[in-house]
């Protein structure tokens, strides 16, 4: 004879098993699907492993970062202090041999195309 809390205990491990365990059978399932052809079953979706990251718009067009700072430098920059990517170029902010803050701007093909000093 099989005592009470025996018989709970096997249905409590069989209701954890069947929640640990769905999640992965769900994931893989197949779909049934009805339609003019009849009943189709149609093989599970494969799920990518890593997420698709969208493309970076200036990652491989013109020149480089260090590129850019170099032309800054060539301009008289003596301090780099930010360097972004904007819609014309590179942007190149910092101070020159002076003191004096200074704005520089690059194009994607290695043109200057503006100086600000203040």
């Amino acid at each position: 004879m099989i005592s009470k809390s025996w018989a709970a205990g096997v249905a409590v491990l069989t209701v954890m098993a069947a929640i640990l365990v769905w999640p992965v059978a769900s994931a893989r399932s197949q779909t049934i699907e009805l339609g003019p052809n009849g009943l189709q079953i149609n093989p599970p979706e494969i799920v990518p492993e890593e997420p698709i990251r969208p493309y970076r718009r200036f990652e491989s067009e013109g020149i480089t970062e260090y590129e850019a700072v170099r032309l800054a430098r060539g301009e008289g920059l003596d301090r780099v202090e930010r360097v972004r990517q904007g819609r014309r170029g590179w942007v190149i902010v910092g101070i020159d041999v002076n003191g004096d803050d200074m704005r520089i701007i690059i194009s994607r093909d290695g043109d200057v195309i503006d100086v600000q000093r203040d």
